[in-house]
């Protein structure tokens, strides 16, 4: 059982039913959590399945195989593997291991040509059938996802269904990681991933069934378990901006005391690298949008310049190592 939201999304993927209903669940859950689930999201459970298969494959791997994709072979792509305590969260290092995917560009872009910070060609496992496959086919189904919960969110906020597409997310930053987090000692001061925001619009998680997700929702830590065939969204900074605080992004964080190995699945569904986010002109919003403590002392409303400004300010501060190698 979950405190969070659950949604059928089906009106805003197919088309019938109710999409006026399914938009307000989306904007009551936005309003009250910045988290919800959803269901009826129309994502082949094969291609989920496959996708699990692979991951799995890769992790039971020995250290020096699946190095042979590591992040600094990626440059300024920001793409492949890294070890356990590489990535940290506020300084500190997360108990987690995992691969970065992005948009798949060849050499001859133009965006790689010029040395676009996160832009390039992913890195993918030899020795896994079908892995570039099935990553690449999970990206783009979870990119229709994407454009179909934001004509929810516009309209949730009476605004035009193709508003976000049309000004913030006609090329949308999309990248995609695939984690595994490793089992620590239930009283040990260690996490998978520590209190942190996501920094875009959307993050739309797939979770496997250990669980081990918290959401910081009215001030409290609540756990978002694992429900069958959903996925778990939450709002980013960028869509906090958007709507100056209307729909806020809320802290969130990881710690696996199951026992067992965990995976998860996050894709970020953000706004185009090059999107000016400026907030929108809504009645019902915040006059004073700040009026909480975030986590990191930041306000995403004093932010000025393109979302690509603001994201690589903040990997920069995920992989400091990597920043000076690349950067």
């Amino acid at each position: 059982m979950t405190d969070l939201p659950i949604i059928d999304v089906s009106p805003l993927v197919g088309g019938a039913g109710d999409p006026e209903g399914a938009a307000a669940a989306l904007g009551q859950a936005c309003r009250e959590h910045g988290f919800f689930y959803v269901v009826g999201h129309g994502v082949s459970r094969d291609l989920q399945r496959r996708l699990e298969d692979a991951s799995r494959g890769f992790f039971a791997m020995d250290t020096p195989s699946k190095l042979e994709v590591r992040m600094e072979l990626g440059g300024p792509a920001w793409r492949g593997y890294f070890q356990v305590g590489d990535e940290l969260t506020s300084g500190r290092p997360d108990v987690k291991e995992g691969l970065y995917f992005g948009a798949e560009l060849d050499d001859d872009d133009p965006r790689v040509r010029a040395g676009l910070p996160l832009h390039g060609p992913n890195l993918f496992p030899a020795g896994i059938p079908g892995f570039r496959d099935v990553v690449l086919d999970y990206m783009s189904a979870l990119t229709g996802l994407g454009h179909a919960l934001m004509r929810g969110v516009a309209l949730s906020l009476g605004l035009e269904p193709g508003l976000f597409r049309d000004r913030y997310m006609r090329d949308p930053t999309t990248l995609f990681r695939i984690f595994h987090y490793p089992p620590v000692e239930p009283g040990a001061e260690a996490w998978g991933v520590g209190e942190h925001t996501d920094y875009g619009v959307l993050t739309i998680l797939k979770q496997d069934d250990v669980g081990g997700l918290q959401v910081k929702s009215g001030g409290e830590w609540i756990d978002a378990p694992p429900v069958e065939d959903s996925f778990v969204c939450n709002i980013g900074d960028m869509l906090d901006r958007m709507t100056r605080g209307l729909y806020r992004s809320t802290p969130h964080r990881v710690r696996n005391v199951s026992g067992r190995d965990r995976y998860s699945f996050p894709f970020f569904f953000d706004p185009s690298w090059d999107a000016r986010i400026e907030p929108l002109d809504l009645t019902d919003a915040p006059m004073s949008p700040e009026d909480r403590d975030r986590w990191d002392g930041a306000d995403v409303h004093a932010f000025e310049g393109t979302y690509g400004d603001y994201l690589l300010a903040k990997v920069a501060k995920v992989f400091p190592e990597l920043r000076r190698s690349v950067m």
